[in-house]
């Protein structure tokens, strides 16, 4: 309820009205701030990213974890010295670490910038061109195909139950003769 009309110190006959129970977007009693169960609303380009686990979702499991196995084994009765097998599998895994880090330095950024313009277009095209697109084909398709259905069941369905009668009185009986 609104304060009853009396002057204000401004000089005002009326003041503006308030509201006990607070502003109704964001109310000061429980009882309303329940009724409108605000929730936090999450922003997507502020949430915090996960630095130790960069594939959630498991995008990349079966692609790119490749080890030395992978790539080089020597069978049995084919061995190279102890020393050399170390080496090697040292120098595949440094290497592969660390010109996969360059790579990523010099040519993330540049990616990502290229892989956001491009998932940008794409989203923009679909919620502008391609959904709107679908969505007015269905609402014409509709017309038509309500068009089309009175067509079929008023020249079809006589013809074909006029048919069905026609042919429903032929009887046939298979002999087997001797």
């Amino acid at each position: 309820p609104a304060r009853s009309p009396s002057p204000s110190p401004q000089g005002f006959l009326y003041t503006a009205p308030i509201r006990e129970q607070g502003n109704i977007y964001k109310p000061n009693n429980k009882m309303m701030a329940d009724e409108l169960s605000e929730k936090p609303v999450h922003d997507v380009h502020t949430k915090e990213i996960d630095l130790v686990n960069r594939d959630p979702k498991h995008l990349n499991d079966d692609v790119v974890k490749i080890d030395f196995e992978d790539v080089i084994a020597e069978p049995e009765g084919t061995h190279s010295f102890d020393g050399i097998w170390k080496a090697s599998f040292t120098t595949f895994t440094v290497t592969k670490y660390w010109f996969y880090r360059l790579l990523s330095a010099i040519f993330g950024i540049p990616m990502a910038l290229v892989w956001g313009i491009y998932f940008a277009i794409l989203s923009f095209l679909h919620i502008w061109a391609v959904v709107p697109c679908i969505r007015s084909y269905l609402i014409e398709i509709q017309c038509i195909s309500r068009v089309y259905s009175i067509c079929i069941h008023t020249f079809c369905d006589p013809l074909f139950e006029a048919i069905g009668k026609m042919f429903s009185s032929i009887r046939a009986t298979v002999r087997k003769e001797i």
